[in-house]
Order: C-alpha cells, then sequence, then structure tokens
C-alpha cells in the first residue's frame, strides 16, 4: 500500500515561504494498492492530484470524512471529474438532515462555483457512509463517526499486509470520562487499533486547546495519547493550524516529545511525502 500526501493543512490553505517544508494545502491523501487508487478528502491539495492522474487508471474512489470547507474546497478543480470516461464515486457521511449529494450541491453550483454537481461530464456516483465496511478492489475499508462537529467519520483502510488509519479531524478527548485510559469509550478507538500508520488530527498545541476545547480538533499531547491507547506503529501529526510554521512545527514536536518515549514512530505529515507499508 503507497500513501502519498498532497494536502497537510487544517482549516485554510496557508501557502507562504514559512510553510514550504510541511506545505500548505488542505486535507488531501492518496492511497494505492495495485490497480485501486483512493483518495481521502477533497482539500485544496486534490487540485495537483488531478494533474498527476495516472491516464491507464479508470475508477476513482474519493472518501470524504466531512464537508467542512478545508475538506471539499478542492473538488470543484479536481480534472478527472470532467473526463466522462472515469468512474468516479464520492463517499461521505450521512446526516439524519439532508441527503449527501444535496449537501455536496450547495458548494458545486453557484454563487460559490459556477459548474454545478449535475453538470460534471463525469457524473459521479455520491454513495453515504456511518458505521460501514465495504471493499474497493482488494482493499477493506472500515468508517466510523468520531468527534468532531456535524457528521464525520474516520476511515481504517487494510490491504492483505497492512492498516492505513485516516483520521485528520478529531477530538479524542471529548466524550470519555477518563481519557485516554477508557479505550471503549473514545471515538475511533476501533479504527486505530493497531494500526501501521496513523494519520490524526493534531492542530493545538494544549495552551490552544484549552478555550476550544468542543471546536472538534486535538492537541499534539492528545494525539500521542490516542496513538499509544490504539497500539499503532506510527503516528504522523496531520491538519496543521494555518498559522504553525515549519520552525514552529518542529518546536511543537521537540517540546511534546522532550524526555518522553513512545513505542511507535512519530512524525510530522508533509506535502509531497510518499510512505509504503508494510
Amino acid at each position: 500500500m503507497k500513501i502519498t500526501i498532497w494536502g497537510t493543512r487544517g482549516s485554510l490553505p496557508a501557502p507562504s515561504p514559512e510553510n514550504n517544508q510541511y506545505g500548505g494545502n488542505t486535507s488531501c491523501v492518496q492511497v494505492t494498492y495495485k490497480d485501486t487508487m483512493l483518495i481521502l478528502d477533497a482539500g485544496s491539495g486534490i487540485r495537483r492530484l488531478g494533474s498527476d492522474f495516472p491516464p491507464d487508471l479508470r475508477r476513482i474512489d474519493i472518501l470524504l470524512t466531512h464537508l467542512h470547507m478545508d475538506h471539499i474546497m478542492g473538488l470543484g478543480f479536481f480534472l478527472p471529474l470532467y473526463n466522462p470516461a472515469l468512474e468516479i464515486n464520492i463517499w461521505g457521511p450521512t446526516s439524519t438532515r439532508e441527503p449527501l449529494i444535496n449537501r455536496l450541491q450547495r458548494y458545486l453550483s453557484p454563487p460559490l462555483f459556477p459548474i454545478r454537481l449535475q453538470d460534471l461530464p463525469s457524473q459521479p456516483n455520491i454513495i453515504e457512509l456511518n458505521h460501514s465496511s465495504f471493499s474497493i478492489g482488494s482493499l477493506q475499508i472500515q468508517s466510523a463517526y468520531v468527534c468532531h462537529p456535524g457528521p464525520t467519520v474516520g476511515y481504517r483502510i487494510e490491504s492483505p499486509d497492512a492498516v492505513l488509519t485516516y483520521i485528520p479531524d478529531h477530538e479524542p478527548a471529548l466524550g470519555a470520562a477518563n481519557f485516554p485510559n477508557e479505550p471503549e469509550w473514545t471515538s475511533g478507538y476501533e479504527l486505530a487499533k493497531d494500526a501501521d500508520l496513523l494519520l490524526h488530527d493534531a492542530q493545538y498545541t494544549p495552551d490552544e486547546y484549552t478555550p476550544r476545547v468542543g471546536w472538534g480538533h486535538s492537541s499534539i499531547e492528545d494525539a500521542l495519547r490516542f496513538a499509544e491507547m490504539a497500539a499503532v506503529k506510527r503516528l504522523l501529526f496531520f491538519h496543521h493550524d494555518p498559522s504553525h510554521t515549519d520552525e514552529y512545527l518542529h518546536h511543537l514536536m521537540e517540546r511534546a516529545l522532550h524526555n518522553k518515549t513512545y513505542a511507535f514512530k512519530t512524525g510530522i505529515a508533509a506535502e509531497g511525502d510518499s510512505i509504503v507499508l508494510p
């Protein structure tokens, strides 16, 4: 399984010279295994992915975690959507209020976007998820709701020899009275358990998190606690705050890891990273 990161930023694109190392595009991750390709979220990073599209692929599956703008803002700029020869499936969380297709149409329609969802040449299939198990090619996928405002899911993606967990927007300490000591009460635990690689929300410092409890994001320290609880093999901090520069992200990781050891590897997700599992 090969994982390529096209966008790591949270909330808002933040391109600048200070963010060259870890990138300024919002969430987008490509997963390839044999002849299967998945795209996790459609943030601004999906535009570059669409320009680098494998010419022999005939099916694309876009798995959205939720519909906040930073996770769908690149969808209309994804060039394969304008190719009628492609089969494109867009998966996303169900809602009790209205269908997924109606919520996507709010963005892909005037005045926010000039082309309507129903007018795209590829005519994508819209598929709703909740606590779902399904397969795409040889990949087994589990989705589950996680703590974040609005219907939001995380994904566990399994090939025969590796597991990737993707939870870019997640507040694991919310709703768990004794976090991280009661995994069964922590959202996302079953998705992340024993994963080879966990891409997880680490947007805030502890000081930033305190006045933002309930906003749906994790502190770096809580991301480490969650990864330790789930016994993952590798954690990459994801969904970087738009105000956190490369230098500051380095500082935050060094501070979080100072005089501490973990059984898993830790790093900062960077735009352009390519990881092969196992």
